[in-house]
């Protein structure tokens, strides 16, 4: 008799995270878990109390991927950065993106940084020196606001079919170079 293949935590965190990527985080269940690992359930349950348990570590991974994209430099614009790897994590998970964000789901809060990490990340540019933590907050709302909207319609096929990821960039740098214009514009007090 062949001895039983064992299964690491990581092992099956991928394959849950392959489930939730390819049908969403919700579509998690062990019995799925174990047949995309090819075992019983018995090393789900050896690892995990619940379901529950591996969502969470499942979510712990997609906040991991979130994260190091958000710390990879894609320009030489921080600020720019933010945006372009949300864009870029919408196009490479659109399931997940999709479950995450118009499911209305509470899983979004878990992943997403903290305003205040993303407020830092923004100061590191030259572009947006001058601006009080309250304009910056404004400034980023706005951007979130926008890039969502860009996300989501790059993700339903909304957008015509010439728009490449760099064009979304392009696009999203203008709408970023136009809110912090108003921003500086509003500062001086020739804007209401």
């Amino acid at each position: 008799m062949a001895p039983k293949k064992k299964f690491s935590k990581d092992d099956i965190i991928e394959a849950a995270f392959e489930i939730a990527r390819e049908e969403g985080i919700d579509n998690i269940t062990v019995r799925k878990v174990a047949d995309k690992i090819g075992s019983s359930i018995a090393p789900i349950y050896v690892n995990f109390t619940d379901v529950d348990e591996l969502k969470n570590a499942v979510l712990k991974k997609i906040h991991d991927i979130s994260q190091q994209m958000l710390m990879t430099k894609y320009s030489e614009n921080p600020f720019l950065n933010i945006g372009i790897a949300s864009l870029k994590f919408a196009r490479e998970y659109k399931v997940l993106f999709k479950d995450l964000v118009m499911n209305s789901n509470t899983h979004l809060k878990n992943i997403q940084p903290p305003d205040s990490s993303l407020l830092e990340q923004m100061k590191q540019g030259s572009r947006l020196e001058g601006f009080t933590d309250e304009e910056l907050a404004d400034i980023l709302f706005k951007m979130k606001v926008f890039q969502m909207g860009l996300s989501v319609m790059d993700v339903y096929g909304f957008l015509p079919e010439e728009f490449s990821e760099e064009k979304l960039i392009e696009v999203l740098e203008g709408a970023g170079k136009d809110v912090i214009a108003a921003a500086r514009l509003r500062q001086a007090g020739r804007l209401d």
